[in-house]
């Protein structure tokens, strides 16, 4: 029986943390037992805010790597491999962006935001376009089902228009996507002010030894409103039982009871979910030490699975080329 194929991945722009795993990473464990899981690392993509920092990238490809298979990615179940070692995904890139325009673009809702968050001065070709970029990386493989959050469903809706526009044009030879929605809400920060990001500085890295959990949790924000600590508190605007309901969520609704109630302490609270953390990071480090003391495995693994990911680019562009008369000497 022939499994749907599911694609997913990251940007290689640096370590992997709470905020990954809760919102993607265990869920693609979960995936890969019952699709043909592909999960790449987007190092070209990467370089559309980070093209003036290209040193970084092998660092950060290998440091994702070891936090995929440490979350429990299995290289036996889902394939694993690097975009920019798979050409035939620029050659789409290209081919595709000749009938797409830069008004659907520029009104990317997704474009707009990211564009006003970032850093650049500018806004640069490739990080308008990547939005047809993605559309290569799901379409070149036929991916059927594309795991996302709200904010990343423009982008996909693009993939979708972009597959409907191929088809019309040539021949109905590629395959339109549907998204499998996230339900979890993106992970608040300990400084409770912007979502979970190393670049903040607010972030659990999914590497962290207790020390270094229990610390950060022990200067994390709570209720601001909470001074005594049997005053009432407030937990829906608090990172701690956030947490509490991303890894604790059989626990989670005591904890609102008896922080609302002021029944429990601040620091009772983040003694629990500080034991909760490490005992969910425990056996990713393990897996971590792992693989980081075999870097031939590792390699091995990101090699196999960019082969396999490129034989089957083949096989879509010899396709797509047939259907744009581009096979020139092929008849």
């Amino acid at each position: 029986m022939i499994k749907e194929r599911v694609l997913t991945g990251d940007r290689v722009t640096g370590k992997l943390h709470l905020g990954h795993y809760v919102g993607s990473l265990q869920n693609r464990v979960t995936l890969q037992e019952q699709y043909d899981t592909f999960v790449f690392l987007a190092d070209i993509q990467a370089l559309t805010t980070h093209f003036d920092r290209p040193q970084y990238l092998g660092q950060n490809l290998n440091e994702i790597t070891l936090d995929y298979l440490s979350a429990g990615i299995n290289p036996d179940k889902s394939t694993l491999f690097i975009q920019s070692m798979v050409p035939e995904i620029a050659e789409l890139t290209v081919l595709f962006s000749m009938f797409v325009t830069v008004n659907s673009l520029r009104h990317n809702p997704t474009i707009k935001a990211e564009s006003k968050n970032s850093s650049l001065d500018e806004l640069y070709y490739g990080f308008l376009g990547y939005p047809v970029s993605q559309a290569a990386d799901i379409t070149f493989c036929k991916a059927t089902i594309i795991p996302v959050g709200e904010d990343q469903l423009p982008h996909l809706e693009l993939t979708r228009k972009i597959v409907r526009r191929f088809n019309e044009l040539y021949s109905p030879i590629l395959v339109e996507p549907r998204a499998l929605i996230s339900e979890t809400p993106r992970l608040v920060g300990t400084d409770g002010n912007a979502k979970m990001s190393k670049s903040l500085g607010n972030a659990i890295e999914l590497d962290s030894t207790k020390e270094e959990i229990t610390f950060k949790i022990r200067k994390a924000t709570t209720d601001p409103a909470r001074v005594h600590k049997n005053d009432p508190g407030h937990p829906d605007i608090c990172p701690i039982y956030a947490y509490h309901r991303a890894v604790r969520s059989h626990g989670a609704p005591e904890i609102h009871d008896s922080c609302e109630s002021g029944s429990i302490s601040c620091s009772a609270c983040k003694q629990l979910i500080t034991t909760a953390l490490d005992q969910l990071i425990e056996p990713m480090r393990e897996r971590r030490s792992y693989y980081a003391a075999r870097p031939k495995v590792v390699e091995d693994i990101l090699l196999s699975g960019t082969k396999r990911a490129r034989d089957i680019a083949q096989e879509t562009m010899s396709e797509v080329r047939e259907a744009m008369g581009l096979n020139y000497f092929s008849k």
